[in-house]
């Protein structure tokens, strides 16, 4: 296994990390607790979860193989979040999560899923910033972290509070123009990083056609090169993968095993691929981000890729649970124009923003 230093902690963290929202089984609490110390025995020593994986299932599974890796005297450390943004609301949540994950402390404490600027002064003005900082004077967390779907450089203004120690955002082979922006801030500062969503939401490995551009080597599978592109990057220290059963867990520790360092033109060639290989597809360069009626476009052609890729219902689970937006905004377009004369791959931005406000 490769561990790398989390920021400017003492912490060091396996390159793969175990995500626990995609059990196969999660009702069989036995089964996939042994799936959390077999990736223990294999090297894996950070875990992340949260409140409504499986309801609270994946932070009750992560506590009960907790136990047995103390048991064992195997490290580890835990990632969890909360959604809530007030101090009432953050001690009763974590309270409850403490004694689900048979923790006294969690090292890493995550505030959730902040999809814009504006969600997030709302939260600020809750008072989030300070109730983390009392709860990590108390002892009950270790590092302050947050969990970013921001674009561009947007996360700099979260960043400015001079708190957060580690981010969480998405970034893979399929997305991470969109995202490229916030990795160099955080490694310019010195603060842990970890990526979710490698394998780009599944999209990557089922999409062989399109990704197979990733690959450095012949005997690279196409997981194994969605990986080895981000252990790459060495600003990211883990990679979360989400795991649902024990096969998975063995080929990612592989992957790990089977890396060669890649050199940086074959991670720029790559980079440029993504324009080579994406027709219809929007890469994520955001030069349309400056929408004379504040529509959030990039936002809304990410989502639209899922319609691409999959479905009507990908898109619309993809506005909601991953951007906050819903598909009504997009009926906010006055057809202006001026985000097709931008486009770099000439889409039909107009087109689409109505198809997904039919959604509505």
């Amino acid at each position: 296994m490769i561990y790398r230093e989390y920021g400017k902690t003492d912490k060091k963290v396996s390159v793969v990390g175990f995500g626990a929202m995609r059990f196969k089984e999660p009702n069989n609490r036995d089964l996939c607790a042994e799936m959390v110390v077999e990736a223990a025995k294999l090297g894996i020593n950070y875990f992340d979860t949260a409140p409504g994986y499986f309801g609270t299932k994946s932070e009750e599974i992560l506590g009960q193989g907790f136990k047995e890796l103390k048991r064992l005297g195997l490290p580890f450390y835990c990632a969890t979040k909360t959604s809530k943004s007030s101090n009432s609301k953050i001690r009763a949540e974590i309270e409850r999560q403490l004694k689900r994950l048979n923790l006294e402390t969690i090292d890493f404490y995550h505030i959730w899923c902040v999809t814009s600027l504006k969600n997030w002064r709302e939260r600020k003005q809750h008072g989030i910033i300070e109730t983390f900082v009392k709860l990590k004077e108390e002892g009950l967390i270790r590092h302050i972290c947050v969990s970013s779907h921001l674009i561009n450089d947007e996360i700099k203004e979260v960043l400015a509070e001079g708190v957060i120690e580690g981010v969480l955002l998405g970034y893979s082979a399929y997305n991470f123009s969109m995202r490229q922006a916030a990795l160099d801030l955080i490694a310019g500062q010195g603060l842990g990083c970890t990526v979710m969503n490698p394998l780009g939401g599944g999209i990557i490995p089922q999409n062989p056609a399109i990704f197979n551009f990733i690959k450095t080597r012949k005997d690279e599978s196409l997981v194994e090169a969605a990986l080895h592109f981000l252990f790459a990057h060495r600003q990211i220290n883990t990679a979360l993968v989400g795991f649902s059963e024990l096969r998975e867990i063995k080929e990612a520790v592989q992957a790990v095993k089977n890396y060669v360092e890649i050199q940086k033109s074959e991670i720029e060639r790559i980079k440029g691929g993504i324009v080579e290989s994406f027709n219809d597809i929007c890469t994520g360069c955001q030069y349309c981000d400056n929408c004379p009626v504040d529509i959030p476009i990039p936002r809304f052609l990410d989502s639209y890729n899922h319609k691409i890729f999959y479905n009507d219902h990908k898109l619309l689970e993809r506005l909601k649970y991953h951007w906050d937006l819903n598909p009504e905004q997009a009926a906010e377009c006055t057809a202006c124009g001026q985000c097709e004369d931008v486009c770099t791959q000439h889409l039909p931005i107009i087109k689409r923003l109505a198809e997904i406000a039919a959604l509505s």
